[in-house]
């Protein structure tokens, strides 16, 4: 049975794992030279897709291909997996589709076919305008990339772009990130994803960084091109809506709302997440085990359970009281509402958490308005202290 909490249109994360190199930073479940898989497991996951979606009566109202690389899906493996989704679920009109892509040169229609596959939105790893920051990362396309990709993106009537950004990489100097929002607001994106790096445990960056073949990244010159994006976005008429997220009004990226405002998503493909109805889960990661078990369900299970799904928990109130206070103070105008936090979990939030959030007021870490609790400026910056006060 659905929770009342979660009676809400769905969001659909698909992931696609493969990728043609692995990038220095990634600690995703990606593969390289796995492609031959490609066929397999487009069909596995069709197969899962169907049987979840005969296991819920909700509507999906966004879907977003991530990975890995889901460009590396030819526009009939994008068109056969929308066309499945289309008859095992109620598609609202007007969805949302991203697909994430690499900036390198596409097929010359490439972006037509996503267009008339349904697809309306794109994701590009910009990353960086400098091609020694690219080589840093072990990304495959040069700074020169990106122009020609959103040149044939546009072309083919797409209105609706992403682009993703990283700041605080070894060497990257305050210039230098500067001149990558530059070349990335030239572009006339509607959206920016701008994320610090993180030193992920298994990754070569991080290795080479332990290692002392890499200097660590500065904290206080990453805070630097923090405020300094901030600022440079603003005047350019974007407003940032989650932490890492800036958009031009109306543009927010709906997909990632879900997650924000802490609502139900369902994951289907080797490694993704999901939560819905009160139960968090994780499906398998290597992707010969995910065919296996996807191609061979053969019935719906409870909702959200698929045959892949290799682990899950159950969350209680209480635990989801306090992942909803994390993710809604993330939206950094929005932030959380009294009325919205009674309405859903039938407790007032000051019964909750009023000594915790009455703390961190007086350290200038929230600020309450209007009945409602929000980051202040200065907190965004060291967002996970303020998440660990309230634990």
């Amino acid at each position: 049975m659905l929770s009342d909490s979660d009676n809400q249109p769905l969001a659909l994360y698909l992931h696609i794992p493969f990728c043609r190199t692995r990038c220095t930073y990634c600690a995703f479940n990606t593969y390289t030279n796995a492609e031959a898989y490609i066929p397999a497991y487009v069909a596995a996951l069709c197969n899962e897709l169907q049987w979840l979606g005969a296991a819920t009566p909700l509507p999906v109202h966004t879907i977003f291909f991530g990975g890995g690389t889901p460009s590396l899906l030819s526009p009939a493996h994008i068109a056969h997996i929308l066309q499945t989704c289309r008859s095992a679920f109620h598609i609202l009109p007007e969805a949302e589709i991203t697909l994430e892509v690499n900036p390198a040169r596409p097929p010359d229609d490439y972006f037509e076919r996503l267009r008339a596959s349904g697809v309306n939105r794109l994701s590009l790893g910009m990353q960086s305008a400098h091609s020694g920051e690219l080589r840093l990362m072990a990304r495959d396309h040069d700074a020169d990339a990106l122009p020609r990709t959103v040149a044939a993106a546009r072309a083919a009537g797409f209105n609706n772009l992403n682009l993703d950004l990283i700041f605080g990489l070894p060497y990257q100097s305050l210039a230098m990130w500067r001149e990558s929002l530059c070349a990335a607001l030239d572009l006339q994106p509607q959206h920016l994803a701008l994320y610090a790096l993180e030193l992920e445990s298994g990754t070569p960056m991080t290795r080479d960084v332990m290692r002392g073949r890499l200097p660590l990244p500065d904290e206080d010159l990453a805070a630097e091109m923090y405020e300094l994006a901030d600022a440079m976005l603003a005047e350019r008429g974007f407003q940032q809506y989650e932490i890492s997220n800036w958009a031009r009004p109306g543009w927010e990226c709906r997909h990632n709302l879900q997650y924000w405002r802490n609502l139900p998503y369902l994951g289907v493909g080797a490694g993704a997440h999901g939560y819905a109805d009160a139960v968090r889960y994780a499906v398998v990661r290597p992707i010969p085990r995910y065919i296996a078990l996807a191609a061979a369900q053969s019935a719906p299970l409870p909702f959200p359970f698929t045959a892949s799904v290799e682990w899950h928990e159950r969350i209680d109130p209480p635990t989801a009281m306090l992942e909803h206070l994390f993710t809604g103070l993330r939206l950094v105008r929005q932030g959380v509402r009294e009325a919205d936090f009674q309405a859903r979990f039938g407790v007032a939030l000051g019964e909750a958490f009023g000594a915790p959030l009455q703390q961190l007021r007086d350290q200038g870490l929230l600020r309450y308005e209007d009945a409602t609790w929000r980051l202040t400026d200065s907190a965004r910056l060291i967002s996970n202290r303020v998440f660990a006060a309230l634990l």
